[in-house]
């Protein structure tokens, strides 16, 4: 442990960065292949009806697995300050109350789900004929969601112990199994739906038990008895209101689909929510090395931010947005050029070829401003300041994007729900910016009230 906090407070930001942000790109780039790997047999084998089915379902399992998010992010970044402040006591309760909450939560949401079946598909948009390929699907991959909450709450805390390469592990081993399960259970079995739903679930179970694996063995410093599992209010509030901020962030996510996905039936049809499948999954694969600093850039943030390191958090928001944005433009000139061969990987359907790399290109016409948006979000949550991290995540998903999806639409019709995301997008990049500075003007005195106090 001591290792780790003498990196985080000692080495070079921006090697610290690359060393933390490497390992977590890769991981999710190799996640974010999956995904696309996955929704290209899909299209490929079973026709366009099953991507509408996927960008249907595969909200509501990440849903349940967001809570075991919003419980890993929130415990994380109290474990982070803790390390900061040096008490590992409360470093190892809040990490046996964080496997608490994801366990009791996870396996009561997916309950709820498979009692609810029909209406729960429904209310996330399998309208039409996206039903019947969405509930074979849906029936096996929700057993996985479990796996995947665990998964998502112990990535995290990973990190924050200074362990990218583990992260980036848990994140690899799935992808592969899921894409290797999918050709058997799809090509060779000809399972169909229930075959790709099961590939994905058993891909969920191997991530979450590596990860599991990992933080019971030695290498996790963090060891705990099974006292630190006892559920202890203060820990719980404190992780909910850090936590809150993710799970509002995925629990927006999943009524911006539900929002998405009605809109796009109502102005378009079933094609239509398959050509947001197609763009959707894009976005995560297109966007990896940015969402690859954002994690590499919190444990950093919010382990100098506890040791009251300011000058160090400062440098780190600087060094983060500058690479994040030279990213975000290298990715927007790649869209410009080769949008039309993306889609066609997906998909040999006409309509799609003709109208998704027009729809994809309007949908990330901001690409080249976000990451001021991501990390200034991030920053917030990092150092413990839950309100700030909550709104700017609402502006971006929600107080911006939901009601032009709704607006848009009964002027421009269908251009209108893709011209919804850059319009938000540029609206939260332009208010973060303005929090975050005044922010850094709050840190700039602070680390002067330091020197001076010293001096």
């Amino acid at each position: 442990m001591n290792q780790v906090a003498n990196e985080l407070s000692t080495n070079k930001i921006s090697s610290l960065l690359l060393k933390q942000s490497v390992p977590a790109s890769i991981g999710i780039l190799v996640m974010s292949i999956n995904m696309i790997v996955d929704t290209i047999f899909v299209g490929q084998w079973i026709g366009v009806l099953a991507i509408a089915a996927i960008t249907v379902v595969l909200p509501i399992s990440f849903l349940i697995s967001s809570m075991g998010m919003a419980i890993g992010v929130g415990g994380s970044s109290i474990i982070s300050l803790a390390l900061g402040a040096d008490n590992i006591e409360k470093a190892k309760n809040v990490f046996g109350n964080q496997l608490s909450l994801t366990a009791i939560i996870s396996f009561i949401l997916v309950g709820i789900c498979l009692i609810f079946e029909t209406p729960v598909l429904k209310l996330f948009g399998a309208n039409g004929e996206i039903i019947n390929p969405a509930i074979p699907y849906f029936r096996v991959i929700i057993l996985g969601a479990p796996f995947l909450a665990f998964a998502m709450m112990g990535n995290p805390i990973i990190r924050a112990l200074g362990k990218p390469t583990y992260s980036m592990i848990a994140l690899i081993l799935p992808a592969i199994a899921n894409i290797i399960l999918d050709v058997v259970f799809i090509k060779i079995l000809g399972w169909g739906m229930f075959g790709a739903g099961l590939a994905t679930a058993l891909a969920y179970a191997v991530c979450g038990l590596f990860i599991l694996g990992f933080l019971f063995s030695k290498k996790c410093e963090i060891r705990i008895s099974a006292k630190c599992l006892r559920l202890q209010k203060s820990i719980v509030a404190e992780i909910s209101s850090l936590g809150v901020v993710t799970l509002v962030r995925q629990a927006t996510s999943s009524i911006l689909i539900i929002v998405l996905n009605y809109s796009l039936y109502k102005y378009g049809n079933e094609t239509s929510v398959a050509i947001f499948g197609i763009i959707n999954r894009l976005m995560m694969f297109i966007f990896f090395p940015v969402f690859g600093i954002v994690q590499g850039f919190l444990p950093i943030a919010g382990y100098n931010y506890g040791a009251e390191l300011f000058d160090r958090v400062r440098e780190t928001l600087k060094i983060s947005i500058i690479y994040g944005t030279l990213i975000c433009v290298v990715i927007f000139i790649a869209i410009l050029l080769f949008k039309n061969e993306m889609v066609s990987v997906f998909t040999t359907d006409e309509t799609l070829l003709t109208q998704t790399p027009e729809a994809l290109l309007i949908c990330l016409l901001a690409t080249p401003f976000i990451a001021v948006q991501l990390i200034g979000a991030s920053y917030f949550q990092a150092v413990g300041k839950a309100t700030p991290a909550l709104i700017l995540t609402l502006l971006r998903q929600s107080i911006f994007l939901i009601p032009f999806i709704i607006l848009l639409p009964m002027f421009f019709e269908l251009k209108g729900i893709w011209f919804a995301f850059p319009i938000s997008d540029i609206l939260a990049t332009i208010v973060t910016y303005f929090f975050l500075k005044k922010e850094i003007d709050k840190l700039k005195a602070s680390q002067l009230n330091s020197h001076h106090s010293n001096s």
